[in-house]
C-alpha cells in the first residue's frame, strides 16, 4: 500500500511524512531525495546533458529510512546531506522537469514499492506516480512559514543562507514546478487538503496518522 503527500517546497511534506512513519512504524520514500540525487549527478557532470544522461544511466542509486533519517545513496557513498546544498536547490526544479529524469525517478519508486507499506512525499505522486494511492494528501502553507521553515533546516545543516535567499528559491521552485510541462505541481482532485500555516508539526502528524489508521481498519473489515 501507499500513501502520498505532495505540496510544494516547504510545505512541510517530508518531515511530517518522516514522523508518520515513524508513528505508525511504515516505510518512508523521499521522493524530493531522488530527484537530488540525480540533480547532483547533473551538477558534477558540470550542467552538460550528453554527460549526465551517460552518468545517470551508469549510477547507482538506492536509499533506506533509519533513525528517522532517509538516506540516499549514490555509488555506495551516501549524499544525505550533500543533496540539501542551495546548489543543489538551485537546480532540482530544471532538472526534475526533464520528462526523461522523471522517468527513471518514477520508475525507480514503483518497483521499490510493489512490497511494503509505504508513505512517500513528492510533488506529483499523486496525480501521474501513484495515481491508484490508497490515501492522498495535499499540503499547503503561506509563503512567509514555508520559507521560515526551509531556512531553519538549511541553517541547522550547517549551511551559510538567508532568509531572502531561501524565499526567492523557494518562489522560483513554485514557479518551474508548476508550470513545467511534464507533470506539473497541482493538487490531485482525490486529494485531501492539509493547510499547515496554522497547525503545529505534531497536530498535522496526528491528523494524517488519524486518516491512514481509519483506511487501514476499514479494510480489515
Amino acid at each position: 500500500m501507499i500513501v502520498v503527500i505532495d505540496g510544494p517546497a516547504g510545505s512541510g511534506k517530508s518531515s511530517t511524512a518522516k514522523a508518520v512513519a515513524a508513528k505508525l512504524q511504515i516505510q518512508f520514500l523521499d521522493s524530493g531525495a531522488l530527484y537530488r540525487v540525480a540533480t547532483l549527478i547533473f551538477l558534477n557532470a558540470d550542467k552538460d546533458y550528453q554527460t549526465f544522461f551517460d552518468r545517470l544511466e551508469e549510477s547507482k542509486i538506492s536509499f533506506h529510512f533509519k533513525d528517522g533519517k532517509f538516506h540516499a545513496i549514490l555509488n555506495d557513498q551516501d549524499v544525505s546531506d550533500e543533496i540539501r546544498s542551495m546548489e543543489v536547490s538551485k537546480h532540482v526544479s530544471d532538472v526534475a522537469s526533464n520528462p526523461d529524469v522523471r522517468k527513471y525517478v518514477n520508475d525507480l519508486m514503483r518497483e521499490v514499492v510493489k512490497s511494503n507499506v509505504y508513505i512517500a512525499d513528492g510533488r506529483d505522486l499523486g496525480t501521474a506516480v501513484f495515481p491508484d494511492a490508497a490515501l492522498k494528501f495535499y499540503m499547503v502553507a503561506d509563503l512567509e512559514t514555508r520559507a521560515q521553515r526551509r531556512y531553519e533546516e538549511v541553517r541547522a545543516n550547517g549551511k551559510n543562507v538567508t532568509l531572502e535567499e531561501v524565499k526567492q528559491n523557494i518562489t522560483q521552485r513554485d514557479d518551474t514546478d508548476s508550470n513545467r510541462s511534464s507533470d506539473p505541481l497541482k493538487q490531485a482532485d482525490d486529494a485531501i487538503l492539509v493547510d499547515t500555516s496554522d497547525m503545529t508539526f505534531d497536530e498535522q502528524v496526528a491528523f494524517i496518522c488519524q486518516k491512514i489508521e481509519q483506511l487501514i481498519s476499514q479494510q480489515k473489515t
